[in-house]
């Protein structure tokens, strides 16, 4: 079997219906994230690459319909009208490490209407997952203030497949290093690693453990300081250290306690021994809260080393995030549905200085001050340029966190900036929702008011 049958069933079920009634005009759908999370000022789009690997490679085969049938309890010859689909479609989109703002499309495919639809749950899967994680990761790198911030999330994320997006993501975000060899192989990243408390514990004591692993590591190394007590563990690294005239490029690891005080300790041990150079590194937990209020509290500590929290996106794991039709053979289509109404036809994004965002319709004339933020990726199946490397992707979110308001940035409190609808989109908007109120019969006046005022919102979604 392929990647086809990574789908929700009933993909298969409408898709099967589509082709079989002759529904296979171009359909347009828009996929957005309806509001940001809790405490996010912003997001960085992402996973763009692997949606469009998947498109590219997208065929139904023998095997594949097979599973189909065999999910619906329907002999293989039902699914036969599936055989051989293929994605021939094209997809405008965001390009990664570009920041977006709730409500405006990340991604929207226009495919003959089987197809566009049988894409939906994996080009879902892979732009929430990515768009969640590198959105976090970055909070960390502007928490971090300047210090650099290394990834060790890989033992505890959702999968090896998570900890290697995990990787990249944080590489995306500027994150220093990754302790994923795998992925720090396969992205040209630094790969970083320091040792686990196991490996003080096999030893009769530190001093022993940390001599061996120096006789093993001519280089600089990391010595990890907090299995017993860990002012008499720092004191331990530095008598090493000093022994071996090991100082530059070399580290202490706190990783447990009162990482701020421990810190402001360990830093005095170290200079007093004659180690300045020696440089401090913290994990154990961390997210960018802890970052922001070691960094706040004036804490000597060079590097951070974040993992669980950040590669799950621990305080906000999801996305409210969502792919709608929004024209087929050439009708826009809008939902009423409450508190999830759509608005209809293919759009652009303009962005404007500050991220004042214009939501309009995809033929639009821009605003003077505006530029589009939806290129065409793929077109007829194939994509339309070459895959984005990771100090692209970077360049731009740099870039972006630059023109952000200081208010979207912030860590705790951000105040996100809010996208408006154009004209051309309200106007169209009020078109096509106005006939579907009037052949929904029964429909409470009043439903139809709330819909069109929230399609009329700051953010159509």
């Amino acid at each position: 079997m392929s990647e086809a049958t990574t789908t929700d069933l009933y993909e298969v079920t409408m898709a099967l219906s589509y082709v079989r009634e002759g529904m296979t005009a171009p359909a347009t759908f828009s996929l957005f994230v309806r509001d940001l999370p809790p405490e996010r000022g912003f997001l960085v789009a992402a996973g763009l690459e692997s949606a469009l690997d998947y498109l590219a490679d997208l065929r139904v085969g023998p095997e594949d319909a097979a599973a189909f049938a065999a999910a619906l309890h329907r002999p293989p010859r039902d699914l036969e009208p599936l055989l051989g689909l293929r994605f021939t479609g094209s997809v405008r989109a965001v390009p990664e490490g570009r920041v977006v703002l709730a409500g405006e499309p990340l991604l929207e495919v226009t495919a003959p209407l089987p197809e566009a639809q049988l894409a939906e749950t994996y080009v879902l899967n892979r732009l929430s997952h990515q768009t969640v994680i590198v959105s976090k990761a970055v909070r960390c790198v502007l928490a971090a203030a300047g210090h650099p911030v290394v990834d060790f999330s890989l033992r505890r994320t959702h999968g090896p497949g998570a900890g290697f997006q995990a990787a990249r993501l944080g590489a995306m975000a500027g994150f220093a290093g990754t302790s994923n060899v795998a992925a720090a192989t396969a992205l040209d990243v630094p790969a970083v690693g320091t040792m686990a408390h196991s490996y003080v514990e096999a030893f009769e004591d530190e001093e022993e453990a940390f001599r061996a692993f120096a006789r093993t590591h001519p280089g600089p190394v990391t010595f990890l300081v907090d299995t017993y007590d860990t002012e008499e563990g720092v004191r331990v690294a530095a008598r090493v250290l000093r022994d071996l005239d090991r100082g530059p490029g070399c580290a202490v690891r706190l990783d447990s306690g009162d990482l701020g005080a421990l810190a402001v300790r360990a830093r005095s041990l170290l200079d007093g021994a004659g180690l300045p150079d020696v440089r401090i590194t913290v994990s154990g937990g961390l997210d960018e809260y802890a970052v922001e209020r070691l960094v706040r509290s004036g804490a000597p500590v060079d590097v951070y080393a974040v993992g669980t929290r950040v590669g799950v996106s621990a305080d906000a794991p999801y996305l409210d995030s969502a792919y709608k039709m929004v024209e087929y053979d050439g009708r826009p289509v809008m939902k009423l549905s409450s508190a999830k109404v759509t608005a209809p036809g293919p759009k652009q994004v303009f962005r404007r200085p500050g991220c004042a965002d214009v939501i309009g319709l995809a033929g639009e004339r821009p605003p003077h001050d505006g530029t589009p933020l939806l290129e065409t990726v793929m077109r007829d199946g194939r994509r339309t340029g070459d895959r984005a490397g990771l100090g692209e992707c970077r360049a731009r979110l740099a870039a972006d966190l630059a023109a952000l308001p200081p208010s979207a940035r912030r860590v705790r409190g951000p105040v996100p900036p809010r996208a408006t609808p154009s004209g051309p989109l309200g106007a169209l908007t009020d078109a096509v929702r106005r006939p579907i109120a009037e052949r929904t019969a029964g429909a409470p006046a009043g439903r139809h008011a709330r819909a069109a005022s929230a399609a009329h919102g700051p953010v159509p979604g």
